[in-house]
């Protein structure tokens, strides 16, 4: 790759990163807006909207690249030197100037022939799945301590990005997912790259090299990261509020006790000034309620009664703001970033064994 290109690249993860922040970022909130859609609505239509942003915007960046050099041979990386040259000659004949009469033809001719000298060279087709382009034209080759510092910068660059992107209370969930595919990222980073062979199975992206897996990987991590920001925010639970949520629920169940008891206590002296209960007696003579008008029975058992009834109204309540809490303290307290790593590194495992 050449340093027009490294400075495209730069230029297009940066704009990227502005892209998904200032454009998709704000779009994604839109659609998680509560009371828009129902909430699973919402989040499926959140991830594919991401999904869809995110595999567009690869694509078209992947076409702006042009073809690798197992691509313009029509060949895989795991080919071996017998088919490339089958596959150059074949290509050779179709695409040489005498019989292509495009006006790029010499050009196409010369990429071809340029492809083939790569990819027939051992050492030289190893730097090129490595490092593409730039790697051939600077004779770059794997070293240990230039990687690890290459990759630090990256990684340390990203991650207090998106340490800044989501501070605050509601971005935590956020942080903890994006952080865990930072580290699957590096990770699967380190393993292609390091690895003295092809890691990546036949199988996956045949044409592709490792260098441009780890550039997915890289165009891919922004969509990645605002996704989290978007949904973090949308599922965040504030456990402080419920916890006061309760705490009033509790003190208006206390109000109704004391005012129940409290009149079941004037109730009691009313009818022993008035002279109703007699000696071992438990009934009571009816009592005009608001001065006058209908006769109402005011007796302890009915003021125990109504006691009874706002008690299992507000047991009701508080039980419902319990159970709430409870289970969104263990969504707010679960680890799930932790299990997705788990799930990241057995399958990076899996695919580097297989």
């Amino acid at each position: 790759m050449s340093d027009t290109q490294d400075a495209s690249d730069d230029l297009s993860g940066l704009g990227g990163f502005f892209f998904y922040v200032f454009i998709i970022h704000p779009c994604t909130a839109w659609i998680l807006r509560p009371g828009r859609f129902e909430r699973k609505k919402s989040i499926m239509y959140a991830i594919a909207f991401l999904a869809a942003v995110a595999a567009i915007k690869s694509g078209v960046e992947m076409q702006a690249r042009g073809p690798n050099h197992y691509q313009k041979l029509g060949v895989s990386r795991a080919s071996n030197p017998l088919a490339i040259k089958r596959a150059y000659k074949k290509k050779s004949l179709e695409l040489h100037p005498d019989k292509n009469k495009a006006e790029d033809a010499s050009d196409q001719f010369d990429a071809i022939k340029q492809a083939y000298d790569v990819l027939m060279d051992m050492e030289l087709r190893e730097v090129y799945n490595k490092f593409g382009d730039e790697g051939i034209k600077n004779n770059k080759r794997y070293n240990e301590n230039q990687f690890l510092v290459e990759v630090g910068i990256f990684y340390v660059t990203w991650g207090l990005m998106a340490f800044m992107l989501t501070l605050g209370k509601k971005s935590g969930e956020a942080r903890n997912w994006t952080f865990t595919g930072l580290v699957v990222m590096l990770v699967l980073e380190i393993a292609i790259i390091s690895s003295s062979g092809n890691p990546l199975p036949s199988w996956l992206f045949p044409t592709w090299t490792e260098y441009e897996i780890v550039w997915l990987l890289h165009s891919l991590f922004p969509a990645f990261m605002n996704g989290c920001r978007s949904l973090g925010a949308f599922l965040y639970v504030d456990l402080d509020a419920q916890s006061r949520q309760l705490l009033l629920a509790l003190q208006e169940q206390g109000k109704d006790v004391l005012l129940v008891l409290r009149d079941v206590q004037i109730s009691i002296q009313s009818m022993h000034a008035g002279g109703t209960i007699a000696a071992g007696s438990t009934t009571a003579t009816a009592v005009p309620v608001g001065g006058g008008g209908p006769m109402a029975r005011a007796t302890p058992t009915g003021k125990l009664k109504e006691l009874q009834d706002r008690l299992q109204t507000s047991n009701t309540n508080v039980a419902q703001a319990v159970k709430q809490l409870k289970n969104d303290g263990n969504k707010g307290s679960s680890s799930m970033g932790f299990y997705l790593m788990i799930i990241g590194y057995i399958v990076i495992s899996y695919m580097f064994s297989s």
